[in-house]
């Protein structure tokens, strides 16, 4: 891999018939392929009346096809030591497992079968319902979930896709039908967006020609894809917090809306946020709020632009005594970095830190996948790991100081805690 890497990746890509995108990447560490799949039916899709139902599907839609029951399914998968991961993001629903070279040409079948000819049966979807419920109701139990989906309340209001629950809750949970299912598998589950890669020891031509043996044939349209309205702008500070009584520790929520993936200050916001909250032992927020004040049991910040306006998020894990002073501490170094930037040398190592990581990135096929899948979603270029140390390079410190000015201010930052209850047992608002 190391080999590949200082050459760059070189995958190659291919429409179906279909409309479905293929990507190929050819790797030889070792006899194994990576396959990844994706689709447009995300939880931001759901209905506000149906929050959950595509969680709810991915949890389902391995569980019996026309052709294969549950069991089959499982025997098939176990047979050949393979695992099939099922998941959703807010925009996409996602598929994967890495097999044997020679067992492509079956997995992507399995791949095909799953995603055109489920029977959701009505057994599995029970278990799966009560199995969904007792974790949202172990996230309600914790203080980190809790914050965290009232930041995004917070952040992303009146009823934004990325400001409601994943999972849904309890009560549409509990409401969500077969013929729910059934009718969101229709109308977003189809073979034009589809998006598979497929990275490992294997030769192109044959890869391309197995994926087309299992999908061509799939002329089902795909639902139309997401496009999050954008997120207002001028919000004043808000503050509120969730008593959670009989809880030792108390977890803090703290952000903002920044930028969607393809602005071009996406470069400078990754090196603040690495600055800001990462590099190291946590970059400027852990320094000062663990290290030097030993207020925090964790502390750190993420950025993730997306399709819509993605969030820049500070999470802190405190003792409940030293709440407030770490959501000062936090306004200092917010503060601090839009007054005067950051230093030559915070950069200097971002960048290092940043362009150094990339190798580890790329270590296995499922990074590979993963890293194509993005490139290529996000209008990238397929050539984008040869040119990414480049233009993480490229940013200046103004470039840096600039979207700090532009997107960290004390006063439109969004803001949740949860854990004890305070003394009057009142949220703040």
């Amino acid at each position: 891999m190391a080999t590949l890497i200082h050459r760059g990746l070189s995958p190659l890509r291919r429409r179906l018939a279909s409309g479905s995108t293929v990507l190929v990447q050819q790797t030889a560490t070792h006899p194994a392929v990576t396959v990844f799949a994706t689709l447009p039916a995300g939880s931001g899709f759901d209905d506000d009346r149906l929050l959950g139902r595509s969680n709810f599907m991915a949890r389902v839609i391995d569980r019996g096809t026309e052709h294969r029951t549950a069991e089959q399914l499982a025997e098939d998968l176990d047979g050949r030591g393979v695992s099939l991961n099922v998941g959703v993001t807010r925009h996409l629903l996602s598929m994967s497992c890495t097999c044997l070279a020679e067992d492509l040409q079956p997995m992507l079948d399995i791949f095909a079968d799953v995603l055109r000819y489920p029977t959701f049966p009505p057994e599995q979807i029970e278990r799966r319902r009560a199995t969904i419920i007792t974790g949202i109701r172990q996230d309600e139990d914790n203080p980190a979930a809790v914050a965290i989906e009232g930041l995004m309340r917070l952040v992303y209001p009146d009823g934004h896709p990325y400001g409601r629950p994943a999972r849904g809750t309890v009560e549409s949970v509990e409401r969500i039908t077969r013929d729910d299912l059934v009718d969101f598998h229709r109308t977003q589950v189809g073979a034009s967006a589809l998006r598979l890669v497929i990275v490992g020891d294997v030769d192109p031509e044959r890869a391309f020609d197995e994926a087309s043996a299992a999908f061509a044939e799939w002329d089902v349209p795909s639902g139309p894809p997401l496009r999050p309205p954008q997120v207002p702008t001028g919000q004043r500070r808000v503050h509120h917090s969730t008593a959670m009584p009989g809880k030792a520790q108390s977890d803090i929520a703290y952000g903002f809306a920044t930028i969607r993936r393809p602005d071009h200050r996406y470069f400078p916001l990754t090196l603040l946020n690495n600055v800001l909250g990462q590099y190291a032992l946590g970059g400027r927020l852990g320094d000062n709020i663990r290290e030097r004040q030993g207020m925090a049991y964790y502390v750190f910040s993420s950025f993730d632009a997306n399709v819509g306006e993605g969030p820049l998020v500070i999470r802190a894990g405190v003792n409940p005594v030293n709440v407030e002073r770490t959501i000062r501490a936090i306004d200092d170094e917010i503060a601090k970095v839009a007054r005067d930037g950051v230093t030559p040398d915070e950069l200097a190592d971002s960048k290092r830190y940043l362009i150094g990581s990339m190798p580890r990135t790329l270590e296995t096929n499922g990074g590979i996948a993963s890293f194509l899948h993005d490139a290529d979603y996000f209008d990238l270029g397929l050539d984008y790991d040869r040119r990414l140390p480049d233009l993480l390079d490229a940013v200046t410190l103004d470039d840096v100081h600039d979207v700090a000015r532009t997107f960290l201010s004390t006063d439109r930052a969004a803001i949740w805690v949860a854990g004890p209850p305070s003394s009057d047992g009142e949220s703040v608002a």
